[in-house]
């Protein structure tokens, strides 16, 4: 299960699509499909929506256009992924008329096992609840080996290394550790809900070269969140 956030779509500009970088995260997805490597793929809306830095906007609300976003994304994501010859479908907690399908575990596991991407949009239908607990719910639903998750930094540290140079980067470390130092590779609720339920997740930097297919195939360079 990959997660990628919304801003890592938007490139340098920060917001919207960059096409050149999605078409990168395409080529790279294809290189595992065709290895017959099943892939899922969870996206943030953060390049359109970020609700909880408005006052003005009932928080429901707010999340509900985040939701909103993440299929936006989805339906952008999929599209540059077809147009390099995958097969994609886009599942949504909520009915999106004729732009999406309805989530289900059977319907997923179907999709996958017939070598398509399948976009898992909309995060888990509830506002209060994030892509990272929605990331980590559906790995779980659909029995995923692992969580990639793709950052704009190159792994886990002990602070912020952006503002720190000093931070420690943590080449291993359990869900434990993470959840008592408050790490925040995923939110909390996103770290109890892996550690509950024994899912791993990698964490590495998505602007490093081919650093999607160099995870998968053993030439990791990032954080390894054991369970």
């Amino acid at each position: 299960m990959l997660k990628l956030s919304g801003e890592a779509l938007a490139g340098e500009k920060r917001t919207g699509f960059d096409e050149e970088t999605v078409r990168k995260v395409a080529l790279q997805v294809k290189h595992l499909t065709d290895a017959q490597v099943q892939v899922g793929i969870v996206i943030g809306g953060g390049n359109f929506w970020r609700g909880r830095t408005s006052e003005n906007i009932d928080r429901v609300k707010a999340d509900q256009i985040g939701m909103l976003a993440t299929v936006m994304n989805c339906i952008y994501v999929s599209e540059i992924f077809r147009s390099v010859g995958m097969e994609t479908d886009i599942l949504t907690p909520f009915a999106c008329g004729s732009f999406t399908k309805l989530f289900s575990k059977d319907k997923a596991v179907k999709y996958l096992s017939a070598g398509k991407v399948v976009f898992f949009a909309g995060g888990t239908g509830h506002p209060y609840f994030s892509t990272d607990t929605g990331v980590v719910l559906r790995a779980i639903e659909v029995e995923a080996d692992v969580i990639l998750l793709a950052k704009s930094i190159d792994g886990v540290y002990d602070d912020d290394p952006c503002k720190n140079p000093a931070a420690k980067k943590y080449d291993e470390v359990t869900i434990d550790e993470v959840i008592a130092k408050n790490l925040q590779v995923v939110d909390m609720t996103a770290s109890i809900l892996a550690r509950d339920n024994k899912m791993p997740m990698w964490v590495f930097g998505l602007n490093q070269e081919n650093s999607i297919v160099n995870t998968v195939e053993g030439k990791f360079r990032g954080t390894k969140v054991l369970v």
